[in-house]
């Protein structure tokens, strides 16, 4: 496992070639009461040295939620793992152009038919 808190992209092809391979990360968060290790799957946009992700459930995500408590975070793409630090994105200017990239890439009808909220992105720097 590489442990990446900034600027790995050069550290870590591997990840980033992985990252054109795969529609979903797997994300692993520790538990904001628990402790625990807990993960999940999540779409994401791609774009230079940035990772944007956006949960399901938005502000009401508990990865998300998680996220706030513990930025550290797990990144898995086709079996490669790091660790980085995600940045919750506060302006919803920004969250916005986020989930429109994310609509982009995935299709609007399937962003509307899994997400039910969209107030929330986070940003991770490779």
């Amino acid at each position: 496992m590489l442990t990446c808190i900034s600027g790995c992209v050069m550290g870590d092809s591997e990840f980033v070639r992985n990252l054109a391979l795969t529609g979903e990360v797997e994300i692993t968060v520790t538990g904001r009461k628990t402790r625990r290790s807990i993960s999940t799957p999540v779409w994401f946009v791609h774009e230079g040295e940035k990772l944007y992700l956006v949960p399901v459930h938005g502000t009401d995500s508990n990865w998300y939620r998680n996220v706030l408590a513990n930025p550290t975070m797990q990144l898995s793409a086709k079996g490669r793992r790091i660790t980085v630090k995600a940045s919750p994105i506060p302006d919803p200017a920004k969250v916005n152009r986020v989930v429109e990239k994310l609509r982009s890439k995935y299709g609007a009808e399937e962003v509307k038919k899994y997400y039910s909220k969209l107030d929330a992105a986070v940003e991770v720097r490779l």
